[in-house]
């Protein structure tokens, strides 16, 4: 008896040596390992039929010292434990049993239960989203979806009209360019410069002065020639309407485009009177014959009422009185401007030659009469200005006075009138000379 106590006491320190941080077992539970180790004489049982024999024990316990007891028959666990690796002290330690059981492996029939539902459950969606879609059917635009995409495309196409549209204009203007330039190369060739509808001999010149155009005055040189050219054509197309008799509503668009084309040349000059006022006043932008009759950058507009009278027959009473009466006051306006530039001139003239200027030695008094004169100079922008506004106010007092079909009789008079002045330059620089 008291070996089998020997033995029983030095096999349960053993086990709590293998164990070593296990709950130590209780007095009755000790006693009860050493009865079933040194059963049959010393024979050992198995694990499985040891754990049975514990368990028939504690069948007979109460409910607190069976839940004692599982916690310290969890030494004998079903799973093998896992065995972390040896500590630098060289002793072994056993994983806890919650981290064992956690890291079991899952029961294979288990998971593919669980994966079959969750495709059943996806395939179940799937097929009530499509049932859902198929039951709506194709959803169409509403009205306001519709009217946007309709703007959409319509500003799409205009932007590619004013696109087609503004390449068109660039390649006419390209070869306008062109044109022009072959024009100057080939009349510097023959001695003649050719500034818009101007004809200037570059052998007047003076040897070493400038006499190039500014830029301003090259630009609006070019714009003259294009003007010219839509002048012939607007000139071409209402002679065609008079020939042929044309009612009055649809020749009056023909009158109101020439009007609006004598317009446009009194806003070039404004631009280039405020650049360059001498380019204007000198008439280098016309021909040789024109600038006969120049007056302030431009024609005479009584001088032009006197050509036109014998184009306006027949005429009402009151068409002759509402003449007269515009013929007078363009001729007392004219005198007051021709009044104020020969002022003008005087005064400058005065200035230029005063005494001061005898001694150029003084340079302050010098550059000061100088100051002076550039200042009365400067009124000459606005004697040109009020001259080209009367030629303007003229043409539209006469468009007003006559009818539709006189109006345009007189147009077509003057455009033959300057025509012809251009044509006897153009004579004139091309006669005969003696050698």
């Amino acid at each position: 008896m008291a070996a089998n106590k020997g033995g029983s006491s030095s096999h349960q320190q053993e086990l709590q040596i293998s164990f070593g941080t296990m709950m130590q077992p209780s007095s009755s539970s000790s006693t009860m390992h050493a009865s079933a180790m040194n059963k049959d004489g010393g024979e050992a049982y198995d694990l499985g039929e040891l754990d049975q024999a514990l368990f028939l024990y504690l069948d007979g316990q109460d409910h607190s010292s069976v839940h004692e007891q599982r916690q310290t028959l969890n030494i004998f666990p079903s799973q093998p434990m896992h065995v972390e690796p040896p500590n630098a002290k060289g002793g072994m330690s056993l994983a806890p049993p919650s981290s064992a059981s956690s890291k079991r492996p899952a029961d294979p029939h288990s998971m593919d239960n669980k994966a079959a539902a969750v495709k059943k459950e996806v395939a179940g969606i799937k097929k009530g989203t499509s049932a859902s879609a198929e039951q709506e059917g194709p959803k169409t635009p509403d009205a306001k979806t519709l009217r946007r995409l309709a703007q959409n495309r319509e500003a799409a196409r205009k932007s590619r009209l004013r696109k087609k549209a503004y390449v068109q204009q660039l390649e006419n203007s390209r070869i306008r360019l062109t044109q022009l330039e072959q024009e100057l190369q080939r009349a510097r060739a023959q001695g003649v410069f050719f500034g818009g509808g101007a004809l200037l001999s570059e052998q007047t010149l003076p040897h070493g002065i400038n006499g190039s155009p500014s830029s301003e005055a090259a630009m609006f040189d070019m714009e003259y020639a294009r003007w010219l050219e839509e002048h012939h054509r607007l000139m071409c197309e209402l002679r065609a309407a008079v020939q042929e008799h044309l009612p009055e509503q649809e020749l009056r668009m023909f009158v109101d485009s020439c009007v609006a084309h004598y317009d446009e040349m009194t806003n070039l000059k404004g631009v280039i009177v405020k650049a360059d006022v001498f380019h204007i006043v000198s008439g280098m932008w016309m021909t040789p014959a024109e600038r006969c009759f120049l007056w302030l950058g431009g024609f005479r507009p009584s001088e032009i009422i006197k050509i036109l009278l014998g184009h306006m027959e027949p005429l009402t009473e009151q068409q002759i009185l509402g003449i007269c009466s515009l013929q007078q006051s363009t001729q007392e306006t004219e005198e007051a401007l021709s009044q104020g530039l020969e002022a003008l001139y005087h005064s400058l003239s005065d200035t230029i030659s005063s005494d001061s200027l005898s001694c150029p030695s003084n340079m302050a008094n010098y550059m000061g009469q100088m100051a002076i004169a550039m200042n009365k100079l400067s009124t000459l922008e606005g004697f040109v200005r009020q001259a080209d506004g009367l030629r303007q106010q003229t043409l539209h007092r006469l468009h007003h006075l006559l009818s539709v079909r006189q109006a345009a009789r007189c147009f077509l008079a003057m455009a033959e009138y300057f025509h012809r002045l251009r044509a006897l330059s153009s004579l004139w620089l091309a006669r005969p000379r003696p050698e």
